[in-house]
C-alpha cells in the first residue's frame, strides 16, 4: 500500500470509531493496565476516545514536541519542515513545544497542553498509562528496520573492559523513565551479573543522553548507559569525538521513539495528524539528514512492539504512577 493509501485507510478507520463508541456506551469501562481516567474497549493497551464528546479537544493550534534528548532549539530546527507539513495537512497552526524532561512532556499531555509528540522508548508505557498517549508510528527504513541499541560506554583509555569491571565504579544514567538510559542496563546488570545499583556500583544521573555521552568523552563519568542512535547523531554532527569513547556492551534492538497523539484529540483531527506522518516527504528533508538511514514513518502497535519494554519494567519492579 502506498503512503497515500495508508493515510486514506487511517481516515476511514478513524471515522468508523464513532458508531463503535456509541454501541459501547452501555458497557462498563474496561481499563486493562491503564490509569482509571481512561478506557480500553478494544484491548490494544492504549486509551480510547472518550464516549462523552464534550471531553474531546479540537485545538486551533496543535502543540507538538519531540523527546527531550538534546537541546530543544536543535530539535525545533530539525522538525521545522515536518511541522509545516502537518500544518498544511491539518489546516491548523502547529507549534513546537520545547520540554526539558520526559516528566514535563508527560505532564503537558495529561493536562491537555500537548497534542502530538514523539516519546522515547522507556517513557512510552508511562505516557500511555498516565497521559493518554496513543502511539501509532515510528521512524523506519525501506527494509522495515527500526529501533536502536543500548550501549554502555567508557572513556577510550579506561581500565574498564567488561560489565563485571563496573563493580565498585560509577555508572551514569540519564533518567529513571529512560529504557536505554536506566531501565534496561539496571535489569541487565542485576539479572546477568548480580550487580545492584548503589550497592555494587555508584549511580549518577545526567538528565539526557547527550550529556552522558559528552560526560564520558570528557571523563566526567567513568561509564554511562546510552541510546546509540543519539550517540551516532552526535558523532555525525561532530559534537563528540568517537575516538574518546569505547563501547563495552551493546544490547538487542529496542523500539525507538514512538509518535502519537492525545487520546481525546477530535477523531477527524487525529486522522489528519496520522495522515501528516504517513505522507511526509522525507527526501531532502532535515529529518532525513538528522536521522541517517531512516526514510519514513511506519505503523506500530504499542501492545506488541513495546512488550519487551514492559517486561523490562516488570523485571526491575517498576510500577507506573501518575503522581
Amino acid at each position: 500500500m502506498t503512503r497515500t493509501g495508508v493515510a486514506i485507510a487511517v481516515l476511514v478507520a478513524s471515522a468508523a470509531l464513532l458508531p463503535m463508541v456509541g454501541r459501547a456506551a452501555a458497557s462498563d469501562c474496561p481499563r486493562g493496565f491503564l490509569d482509571k481516567r481512561y478506557c480500553d474497549w478494544d484491548g490494544d493497551m492504549v486509551a480510547d476516545l472518550p464516549l462523552d464528546e464534550t471531553k474531546w479537544i479540537d485545538p486551533e493550534t496543535i502543540a507538538f514536541t519531540y523527546t527531550p534528548v538534546e537541546d530543544p532549539s536543535v530539535n525545533a530546527k530539525v522538525w521545522n519542515g515536518f511541522i509545516k507539513h502537518m500544518a498544511k495537512v491539518t489546516g491548523r497552526k502547529v507549534t513546537f513545544l520545547p520540554v526539558q524532561s520526559n516528566a514535563a512532556q508527560l505532564v503537558a499531555m495529561r493536562a491537555g497542553r500537548l497534542h502530538v509528540a514523539g516519546v522515547n522508548t522507556g517513557a512510552n508505557p508511562v505516557a500511555v498509562f498516565c497521559g493518554g498517549f496513543v502511539p501509532f508510528a515510528i521512524m523506519g527504513a525501506a527494509d522495515g528496520r527500526f529501533g536502536y541499541e543500548m550501549e554502555i560506554i567508557v572513556p577510550n583509555d579506561s581500565p574498564i573492559r567488561s560489565l563485571a569491571d563496573l563493580k565498585g565504579r560509577s555508572l551514569a544514567f540519564t533518567s529513571k523513565t529512560s529504557n536505554s538510559g536506566f531501565k534496561a542496563p539496571t535489569a541487565l546488570l542485576k539479572g546477568e551479573f548480580g550487580l545492584e545499583a548503589e550497592k555494587d556500583y555508584k549511580v549518577a544521573f545526567s538528565g539526557k543522553h547527550d550529556s552522558s555521552v559528552l560526560g564520558v568523552a570528557n571523563k566526567d563519568y567513568e561509564a554511562a548507559a546510552v541510546a546509540n542512535e543519539v550517540m551516532k547523531r552526535m558523532i555525525d554532527r561532530k559534537v563528540v569525538d568517537p575516538a574518546k569513547i569505547r563501547t563495552i556492551y551493546k544490547s538487542q534492538t529496542f523500539p525507538t521513539t514512538g509518535y502519537g497523539h492525545a487520546y481525546n484529540l477530535h477523531p477527524v483531527l487525529a486522522a489528519k495528524v496520522r495522515q501528516a506522518f504517513f505522507t511526509f516527504p522525507w527526501e531532502g528533508s532535515a529529518l532525513q539528514k538528522e536521522f541517517k538511514g531512516l526514510d519514513r514513518f511506519v505503523a506500530i502497535s504499542h501492545k506488541q512492539d513495546w512488550a519487551i519494554i514492559r517486561k523490562i519494567d516488570a523485571a526491575i519492579g517498576l510500577k507506573y504512577s501518575c503522581r
